[in-house]
């Protein structure tokens, strides 16, 4: 009795099988799993930038991006957040363009975080969108740094991001931001438009719980939409449950409707880090550039801001909106044409 024939038939087994394997992936093109990071050499010397990514507003997040990366030279890494199906536009519009040469890692946000957080009755549906909760979520998303910056989609950096990156946040503070009070050139744009820029303009003090905070009604509020993050601390103190206690709070007891505060992102944000936090230069958030289709700067406070921000209804890439020509210095077409800027001699 001899082993080799059984030897030799498991081998001559063993071939078929993997010469079906190797024709199976080319007949069905099995595409290769996608790479999370583009570009590999990862250091921790990079400046870590956060910025959301959805699918009918691509083009803001890539003019946001090209801005950052085109006034600096410092080695900088882009996480961009989006829903899963954006992930490959999001993909396709870097790799296409002139974006491709930047590190960047797409991260996906899964909006089942927000069940039963969030109360669909805003009078501005995109203010509740899910990615404009992505900066409650911080620590969940796959990022391995200490210190971070987080930017809206709608911001135009013209300064060297390096410059907000070295701010050095006090003891015991998650975030710096820019106080709502700290920008003289905004408070006549501010009168003009009606804004709100204390607490009373977001939280509803008719409510015995607002109250119970204790929080002046006259105290200055902040923007939520440029920070700088200590990731450390923001663990360490559980801002992301504290951020989700209020959101649970406000669809229980309505304690800042959207009507009074354009939305229910910004109310938590208010309340976790009412005088917890370090203020940042106030140019590097000049803004209140959407609330208004007329109101526009002059042009001295552009030219020294470090940051553009058209926080409101009217964004640069529809129309009306005022400083288009700022923005659209940064914007990069669609190379897959999903997404094109609205003007008066567009089609649509």
């Amino acid at each position: 009795f001899s082993l080799f024939p059984l030897v030799n038939r498991g081998l001559l087994t063993l071939l078929v099988v993997m010469v079906c394997v190797l024709l199976h992936s080319k007949l069905w093109g099995a595409p290769p799993p996608h790479p999370q990071i583009e570009h590999k050499d990862n250091s921790k010397n990079d400046i870590p930038v956060v910025i959301c990514a959805s699918e009918n507003r691509m083009g803001a997040a890539m003019a946001t991006i090209n801005s950052v990366h085109s006034n600096t030279d410092a080695s900088l890494i882009f996480f961009i957040v989006t829903l899963e199906g954006a992930i490959q536009l999001t993909r396709q519009y870097i790799e296409r363009s002139a974006l491709k040469g930047i590190k960047y890692k797409i991260l996906e946000f899964n909006p089942k975080v927000l069940s039963g957080k969030v109360k669909p009755d805003s009078s501005r549906p995109d203010l509740l969108h899910p990615l404009n909760f992505v900066r409650f979520y911080l620590p969940l998303l796959d990022i391995n740094y200490n210190k971070l910056i987080y930017l809206d989609d709608d911001v135009i950096v013209q300064g060297d991001i390096k410059d907000l990156f070295s701010i050095r946040l006090q003891p015991g503070h998650a975030a710096a931001f820019a106080s709502d009070c700290d920008l003289p050139p905004t408070h006549e744009m501010v009168r003009s438009v009606g804004m709100q820029t204390t607490y009373m303009g977001f939280l509803d003090y008719r409510k015995k719980e607002v109250r119970d905070l204790g929080i002046n009604p006259r105290d200055c509020t902040f923007n939520p939409g440029v920070f700088v993050a200590d990731m450390q601390e923001w663990k360490k103190q559980k801002i992301t449950k504290q951020l989700e206690k209020w959101m649970e709070e406000n669809v229980k007891k309505n304690l800042y409707s959207s009507s009074i505060a354009g939305g229910v992102a910004t109310p938590p944000m208010l309340i976790v880090f009412h005088n917890k936090y370090t203020t940042i230069d106030p140019s590097w958030n000049v803004r209140h550039l959407g609330w208004s289709p007329s109101s526009s700067y002059p042009s001295y406070v552009l030219d020294k801001a470090n940051l553009l921000h058209w926080n409101g209804l009217y964004k640069p890439w529809k129309y009306p909106s005022v400083h288009l020509d700022v923005w659209e210095k940064w914007f990069i077409p669609d190379p897959t044409g999903n997404f094109f800027l609205l003007r008066p001699d567009s089609d649509s």
